[in-house]
């Protein structure tokens, strides 16, 4: 298996009470790019989500309405992207940032957004942001 490209962080934090939710590799057909012919093709974007998630002091009880859940995250990516044609990453990856810092709970996101087939010869191109509440 390759290794992740990722940069690691430290996004969970006991001594906050944080809690870290992630999405990886999350690939999705969009319609991004500045050039015609990305205009006119779909093509393949890789996404990945960090979030820190301040736990509070409810109980979990095993109850998926008492934590941020993770398909619900995915399924509102997939939702964006869908969402019409955008020019740069930098604008998906703020838009996710954007949609993800609406739930209170989440005081810190980092999206990265990669383009699969954008450039010959590369695995990937792409950015990367972090947003704080």
């Amino acid at each position: 298996m390759k290794a992740s490209n990722l940069t690691p962080l430290k996004f969970a934090d006991a001594s906050r009470s944080v809690r870290h939710v992630f999405i990886r590799d999350l690939i999705l057909e969009s319609y991004i790019g500045v050039y015609n012919h990305e205009k006119d093709n779909s093509q393949k974007i890789r996404v990945n989500v960090d979030l820190s998630v301040v736990e509070n002091t409810q109980k979990l009880d095993d109850n998926i309405n008492n934590v941020v859940c993770y398909e619900k995250i995915a399924t509102a990516i997939e939702t964006i992207v869908k969402s019409g044609h955008v020019h740069l990453v930098e604008t998906l990856a703020e838009n996710i940032a954007e949609m993800n810092l609406q739930d209170p709970r989440i005081s810190c996101v980092r999206v990265r957004v990669e383009k699969l087939e954008a450039i010959k010869n590369t695995t990937s191109v792409g950015i990367e942001i972090e947003r704080y509440r």
